[in-house]
């Protein structure tokens, strides 16, 4: 579950992206009003890697030009000097912003290569551009003009800074060099753990217990045995009910080696290089470097947050493994003094004990849950509430795969296009195998430019267990963030927010899907599909509490283990894993090598990790205001205005203000820690 926001010039070392098919020929990049767009947005797909070298070489032509003309001069005002450069943050999206996608989701190795080709020609140009002291001096003559003038001119002028533009040649060209050998070592983490080839055979009486819905298309060889791939579709019902222990200790063990050790010296790396950049800027870790653009301003303050979470959970947490301890006592017929609860025990009875205490079984509701009818669900639910139709475009478009599809977001009462969204899916090989958003296009209303967006998941065609349409929901809040922003500069659009802040808006909308109210809009989108019956949603609920102690225990260790790794002591990843891991009730498995595939922290949530439990609290709160209707489509609208439509011109804290009517509090969140 995460955010996959497309690489902005603003940022000159942050997030992959991609490549467009624009044909720009270093023309001067134009900084006036754009028509008004009423078409969806087509999503260009690249012939060939020929075809992406050339549109590469095209962008960074117009690139380079634009830097020069922004060095000459010529804008007669601040907001001109402040739109020339979201023109070039919009021309590089028109080019970066599908690759980043297309790395994810192309079936073709040679578009997804070329596409991170052009990604590093791309950083070498961006390192360079902000350490351009003539620009960097420019911007910091301007006077803007009001409030969002003013937060763009700041973010620009982070930008410089945190490029090295103050910095001795010396030093400026090390930073150049680390951040382009940053993108590679990022970009071959990545290609890893897609392009994993890992596959697991089993028999069918090793499959006992796994709903056959699992395996029953899956290959099988002379002697009858099912091929299993790592994709989450797969893995987790296999952890989940395998009555056998041996086949969730492989599967446990071969999901928990993606990435191999080769990822392990290469994360090792990682922290190596992020290390020496954070000290070229006289700052003693990577963590103290990015948190001073955070809501969190310093690591002091993420580690106290971190200790009330810990201190809230600890005891939970233990009661919550005592439970499973027991329920694998009685499951074995054996006495509790001598059962040991292994890590690759617990999905398997956690979902036992949600089953004989609660008579929840995730995997009934796959049949209530079928793919299409989910994702109009979800739909319906963003209708509702913000006052948008989210419908298939009218006229298809030929995507990376013949089973992406396209869709068009408009409001309902100025019938206007607000946005284009892509969907994918299905699992499959070399696909992104989790479930994220890339908004790889951002809004302008200076150029009159409407986002898109693409929704990528991984789910079973036999239909959604309820945490999986719960992560359907969480995803497509980030393409609501996305796709309902009205920001003047596309630097700011949607989701280009503090990274703290940027997954508050996904979690809230995450406990709708427990809310009868919600669910019921189901029979609006599917006449046919079974009603979830109400006995069976409220003890589904009830059933998400228990384990909240294991749950963020351990969401809690991967952003302590995230804040030490990029902190001020060095450590080799696996060696520092072990040790904070083995300080666990359940320990650490030798062989196990978790942080191989721990993909957040090696790209764009590296020091970042913590803004899953941050942004909690802020979903928490936001929650407060839905209370008494989660459907409300007074507040809805309130919300859509204040907070999405804002997007990152404007900070975290006052949009909370402003749509709570009140400061931040983060009662809720301990209450629901609580519950």
């Amino acid at each position: 579950m995460s955010l996959r926001r497309s690489r902005r010039l603003l940022r000159s070392a942050c997030w992959a992206a991609f490549v467009a098919s624009s044909a720009l020929s270093a023309q001067p990049l134009t900084t006036a009003p754009a028509a008004k767009v009423s078409a969806p947005y087509a999503f260009p797909i690249p012939r060939n890697a020929a075809a992406i070298a050339a549109q590469c070489k095209a962008l960074l032509a117009d690139l380079k030009l634009a830097e020069a003309q922004l060095v000459q001069g010529g804008e007669a005002s601040a907001s001109a000097l402040l739109a020339a450069f979201d023109a070039i943050t919009r021309r590089t999206e028109d080019t970066m912003g599908p690759l980043g996608l297309l790395v994810a989701v192309s079936p073709s190795k040679a578009i997804r290569d070329a596409a991170d080709s052009c990604d590093r020609d791309y950083q070498a140009f961006s390192s360079g551009f902000w350490q351009n002291a003539a620009l960097y001096d420019r911007v910091r003559q301007v006077q803007p003009a009001d409030d969002i003038d003013r937060r763009y001119w700041r973010d620009t002028l982070d930008a410089f800074e945190d490029a090295g533009v103050a910095l001795t040649p010396g030093k400026q060209k090390r930073v150049r060099e680390l951040n382009d050998e940053l993108t590679a070592l990022t970009q071959t983490f990545e290609r890893r753990i897609r392009e994993d080839r890992t596959r697991l055979w089993f028999t069918r009486k090793e499959l006992t217990g796994v709903p056959p819905g699992v395996f029953k298309a899956a290959a099988r060889d002379a002697q009858g045995r099912y091929r299993l791939g790592l994709d989450a579709s797969t893995v987790y019902p296999v952890l989940e009910n395998a009555t056998r222990p041996a086949t969730r200790e492989r599967m446990w063990r071969a999901f928990l080696s993606l990435g191999g050790s080769a990822n392990l010296d290469t994360l090792a790396t990682l922290t190596q290089r992020r290390r020496e950049l954070a000290q070229l800027f006289g700052q003693a870790s990577y963590a103290d470097f990015v948190l001073r653009h955070r809501m969190a301003r310093s690591e002091a303050d993420v580690q106290a947050f971190l200790a009330t979470v810990k201190d809230a959970m600890g005891v939970r947490e233990l009661a919550d493994l005592e439970l499973l301890r027991a329920e694998k006592a009685r499951h074995l017929n054996q006495p509790i003094d001598q059962t040991v609860l292994a890590r690759c025990d617990t999905a398997f009875y956690a979902e036992r004990v949600r089953r004989a205490t609660y008579a929840v079984d995730q995997e009934q509701f796959r049949r209530y849950f079928p793919p299409e009818p989910s994702l109009r669900f979800v739909f319906r639910v963003a209708e509702r509430l913000f006052g948008i139709t989210v419908a298939p475009a009218a006229t298809p478009q030929s995507l990376w795969h013949p089973e992406a599809l396209a869709y068009t977001v408009t409001d309902n009462d100025s019938k206007a296009l607000l946005g284009t969204l892509f969907i994918d899916l299905y699992p499959r090989a070399d696909k992104f195998n989790h479930a994220a958003l890339w908004s790889f296009r951002n809004v302008s209303t200076l150029a009159g430019r409407l986002p898109a967006a693409a929704l990528v998941v991984n789910v079973s065609r036999e239909g959604l267990t309820l945490d999986e349409l719960e992560t359907l929901l969480h995803e497509f809040g980030h393409g609501l963030h996305a796709l309902l922003s009205k920001t003047r500069y596309a630097g700011q659009g949607g989701t280009n927010v503090q990274l703290d802040f940027v997954e508050a808006p996904s979690q809230m909308l995450e406990d709708w899907v427990y809310g009868p109210k919600v669910l019921a809009l189901f029979a609006e989108v599917c006449p046919r599909c079974e009603p979830v019956p109400t006995p069976l949603l409220a003890q589904a609920r009830a059933a998400r509490d228990f384990g909240k102690g294991i749950q963020f225990s351990r969401q809690h260790l991967y952003a302590s283990y995230d804040l030490a790794l990029y902190g001020r002591e060095p450590a080799d990843p696996l060696a520092l894993w072990a040790r904070m891991e083995g300080a666990t009730a359940l320990g650490h498995v030798p062989g196990s090598m978790f942080p191989a595939g721990f993909e957040h922290i090696a790209g764009g949530y590296a020091a970042g990790y913590y803004g899953y439990l941050w942004s909690l609290v802020l979903a928490e709160d936001l929650r407060t205001a839905f209370v008494t209707d989660r459907l409300s489509p007074a507040v809805g609208r309130r919300y859509r205005a204040t907070v999405l439509e804002n997007g990152g011109q404007v900070e975290p804290d006052e949009l909370l203000q402003r749509f709570l009517g009140r400061p931040l509090n983060s009662q809720a969140f301990f209450n629901a820690l609580a519950q």
